[in-house]
């Protein structure tokens, strides 16, 4: 910034050599000039006074005594001439107007500045659009994007960094780079060994890239870290957030139970209790006897506006051309999941298909426990599946609706419309 203020005042000072050196030097100019002129009259006019002097001699009008006295007069006379209007020019000469160069400097100075402040960059001096928030702008994607490289060049700075690895594995998660992310653990483990903590996010990065299900490789992942600690909380997360979406709702209960009961500090305690009291009520609903508490019941609207801010409230409705394949003991799954980043679910909930129609409220009440959730993203795909068998993965027979974006705070509607084949 020094460096572009010192720019900007030597182009001020050239331009003003530009105005004010032209003004001083045809002011010397016009006075040297003037003397010239003045000499030259005045020696022309010696030349004539002698020229006559001399004709007045040759037709013996003077004598030489008295030519010698009047040219030596003449030239005394010259002299002194020549010496005073050198003076009274010098004194008598009108120095040039100084009102035209001082107009120009104003102009220069004014045009400059009023143009900096219309082209170039004072606002962001002013106010740098940075300063309070370092990813203002940004999407999601771009903010993601720009994590990873970060971290990308932390590790190639420090290969032998595990923690380093360690984050950037889970960067890789997060911006659906499944691939990467498994090679990022498997670095750590090279550097520190196997463990629990790493071969859960391992087995997570796994069970996304096989489009969420548990594989032969990511079960066996799974036995491992919790043969090394039956309490992973990495390993757990994942266990129950599958056992949930295949309605196995005991098993999920269990598995965010273990990690609430391992007492560890670094879990979202709200969360995983949120999620198993989502998982309890499936549990209920499959008998038909849903809670009446109001804090728990998905029909509830938000109580204000700051609550409305953070929720996605949902019609749900099934086609007309399928209304006759919905049976009263149907029922129907409903879940959020981030447009950008992984697809984690953030919220879920159920209801039996003889509400229908009906209106669900998601937020970070129907949480699905970890770190992400449902008010910190901006926007959300939602997915409905109406069941007839138990299990929010669709099959054959199942109709199923999607609502490919809808801004979290926001009001949409779900038609389930799809006859799974």
């Amino acid at each position: 910034m020094t460096t572009f203020w010192i720019f900007i005042a030597l182009v001020l000072i050239v331009s003003l050599i530009m105005i004010w050196v032209p003004h001083f030097r045809q002011q010397k100019l016009l006075q040297a000039e003037e003397a010239g002129v003045r000499k030259q009259t005045n020696l022309e006019l010696f030349n004539e006074r002698l020229s006559v002097l001399e004709k007045e001699l040759q037709d013996n009008l003077l004598d030489q005594a008295e030519f010698d006295a009047l040219k030596k007069e003449l030239e005394i006379s010259l002299l002194q001439d020549m010496k005073n209007k050198a003076d009274d020019s010098l004194s008598a000469a009108k120095p040039k107007s100084l009102l035209w160069p001082s107009l120009m400097t104003v102009a220069v100075i004014a045009l400059t500045g009023y143009f900096y402040q219309q082209l170039g960059a004072y606002e962001d001096i002013a106010n740098p659009p940075q300063a309070s928030n370092p990813h203002e702008g940004m999407s999601n994607e771009q903010i993601m994007a720009q994590r990873v490289q970060m971290m990308e060049a932390q590790v190639q700075q420090d290969p032998e960094n595990s923690q380093a690895w360690f984050g950037l594995g889970h960067a890789y998660i997060s911006a659906s780079q499944y691939n990467h992310a498994i090679a990022a653990f498997d670095k750590v483990m090279e550097l520190v060994g196997t463990h629990a903590e790493l071969l859960g996010p391992k087995a997570t990065a796994m069970y996304y890239q096989a489009g969420q299900k548990v594989t032969p490789e990511v079960q066996q992942l799974i036995e491992q870290s919790l043969a090394l600690d039956p309490q992973d909380p990495s390993t757990l997360l994942l266990v129950g957030m599958d056992s949930f979406f295949n309605a196995r709702y005991q098993e999920a209960i269990d598995a965010w139970q273990a990690i609430l009961d391992s007492g560890r500090s670094d879990v979202d305690r709200t969360a995983l209790m949120n999620a198993i009291q989502s998982a309890q009520m499936s549990m209920q609903s499959e008998t038909g006897a849903m809670p009446n508490d109001d804090n728990h019941n998905p029909m509830k609207k938000p109580a204000n506006a700051a609550t409305t801010a953070k929720t996605v409230s949902v019609s749900v409705e099934v086609a007309p051309e399928l209304a006759d394949k919905v049976a009263q003991g149907d029922q129907i799954f409903i879940f959020a999941r981030a447009t950008q980043g992984p697809k984690v679910p953030l919220a879920a909930t159920k209801i039996s298909a003889s509400e229908l129609p009906a209106t669900v409220t998601l937020d970070d009440s129907t949480s699905m426990g970890g770190d992400v959730k449902l008010s910190g993203a901006a926007e959300v795909e939602i997915i409905a599946v109406l069941s007839k068998h138990g299990s929010v993965k669709p099959q054959a027979g199942d109709i199923k609706g999607v609502v490919d974006a809808v801004k979290v705070g926001d009001t949409t509607t779900l038609t389930l419309n799809t006859l799974v084949q």
